[in-house]
Parts: structure tokens; sequence; C-alpha cells
């Protein structure tokens, strides 16, 4: 097949498809009509012979050949770009929009009170933090990148971990005074929990505790479920049972003594945060350095 500027126009507009998340949005970038966009694809389609993208009139995704596509040719239209960058002695410059898949309880305890300082440092940035349960798949809905709790995925993602956070049992003192306190996680069957579902995963996360190697699972008593972190927490220091919860998101509240920390010898268990990515080789400038900002975030935290 001919390597011609048709074809690589095409691919372009493939590209920019995908990361605006529609053919109206991509033709505003690309300053194209919706038309123009389509008949784009339909010839990049016809040129290469398989069909790229489905279309509806309201919905539209890559076909598993388009993702296969997108992810091969990406990393090469990315060099491109970043040598061209170079080539003008601008490789610092970030701009253009960067869609991040963000877990919802991480996004509005640390990225809320820090987005503005990050927009800051790079003007020509758009940032889109779209809060989902769960990771999805990243190039069909146009995202970068992806911020999410507990270990990656399978599938085709990449990942680095930028974060480890220790999970705690707690109880508000008011749950305490009524309930008493459990002096050992096997006396949990006897107290009330507050479970968190896990979307991602179709079900309750499950109960366990950890002392270095020893790891002890325990059956407990669902008074209260919620797939909402701010939601388990609320309810938690209001009385409403026990909860396991982050001990990065709940040291001021344990340090005041809001909560009481149960088991503070049963606390060896580790949450990881993980940045994943397609599994596409190259990163942009954008990516990397929104990575790298959030990961200094969390060694102060």
């Amino acid at each position: 097949m001919p390597n011609d500027g048709r074809l690589l126009s095409g691919v372009t507009v493939l590209m920019a498809v995908v990361e605006a998340g529609s053919m109206a949005r991509a033709a505003d970038t690309l300053g194209m009509t919706a038309s123009g966009v389509g008949r784009a694809i339909q010839r990049l389609e016809a040129r290469i012979g398989v069909r790229l993208l489905e279309r509806t009139t309201r919905t539209m995704h890559l076909t598993d050949e388009g993702r296969r596509f997108y992810e091969q040719v990406g990393p090469h239209l990315d060099g491109i770009a970043e040598a061209a960058t170079e080539a003008t002695g601008a490789a610092s410059v970030v701009r253009g929009r960067l869609r991040v898949n963000v877990d919802p309880f991480f996004s509005q305890l640390v990225l809320a009170e820090h987005a503005g300082q990050f927009l800051s440092l790079y003007p020509d940035l758009r940032l889109e933090l779209i809060m989902r349960d769960a990771v999805g798949d990243l190039v069909a809905d146009g995202f970068d990148l992806a911020l999410r709790f507990g270990d990656p995925p399978a599938g085709s993602f990449t990942a680095r971990k930028l974060f480890e956070t220790r999970i705690l049992t707690v109880a508000a003192p008011a749950y305490i005074e009524r309930r008493g306190r459990p002096k050992h996680p096997r006396d949990m069957s006897g107290h009330d929990a507050i479970d968190f579902w896990d979307a991602a995963h179709g079900r309750a996360y499950e109960w366990e505790f950890r002392r270095g190697n020893e790891v002890l699972p325990v059956s407990v008593q669902t008074r209260l479920m919620t797939s909402d972190a701010p939601t388990m927490l609320s309810a938690c220091l209001a009385g409403a049972g026990i909860a396991q919860v982050l001990e990065f998101a709940t040291r001021e509240q344990v340090r005041d003594g809001r909560l009481v920390q149960l088991f503070p010898d049963w606390q060896d268990e580790l949450f990881p945060l993980h940045a994943i990515y397609p599994s596409r080789q190259y990163r942009t400038a954008k990516v990397r350095v929104f990575v790298d900002f959030v990961a200094e975030l969390l060694a102060e935290v």
C-alpha cells in the first residue's frame, strides 16, 4: 500500500475522532465539517479494507480492528508530533486536551483542590476529569489514561503504581459507646459493618486483616452497603457501623478522634493507586506531566 499523504490524512482524522469522542467535536478541532470528517473516515476504511468505526445516530465506537489499528498507529503519530515539537525547540510545551478516567473519591479528595494549580502551569492545556466506577475501554471512550485504586485490570493496559496506602478499620466514638469496641478482628462477627460495593467487579469488597505475612479473612454482618466512598465515610463518622477506609483519606479524622482505629496491630493491608494507560508504548508530554504532577501530590500526603 503506498504511503501517501491521503493515507496519513485519513489516519489523522481517525485519531482526532477517537480522542474527541465524536465526529462533530473532531470536526471543530480539525476545522472541517462533520460530513467531511465522515467522508475521510470512509475513504480510510475503503483504503485499508476494514471497518474501523461502528456508527449509529446516537453512538460511535471503534471496532475490534479499529482498536488494534488505533493502538498500532497512534504511537507513530505521537512520535511525529513530539519530533516536530522538539525540532522547533519547544519540547516543554504541553497543549491540547487531556481526558482522564478517574476514581470519583480520589478526584474529590485530591485532584479537585489542585486542578487549578496544574492548569496554571500549562495554559494551553484543557483537562477533563471524568468520574467513572471502572476503567472500561480507554481507547473507545477517548481517554488518555485512568487513575484507579486497586490492582490494574486485565487486558491490553499498561500501568504505573503511583502510591500505596494502608487499609484501616475504624468506628466513630458514638458507635463504640453504643456497641462496645471489638478487641480482635474475629470479634467483627458481632458488630455492624458498612460494606463497600466494588462496582468495577460487581461485588462487595471482602474483609480481611493482615499482620506481616498473616492474612485473616473475616465474615461480617453488613447493615449498610454503598458504592460511594464519601457516603461510607460519612455514615461511619455518624456512628452507623464499622468501616474499612484508606489511611491517607482519614488521617485527619483519626488524629482528632472523630474516628477510632480499632486494630492497629492488623493494618498491613496495602491498597495501591495506579495510572493506567492504553497499550500504546508512547506517552505524550501532556500525559507525562499530569502523572508526574499527581505523583508529586501523593508524595506529600
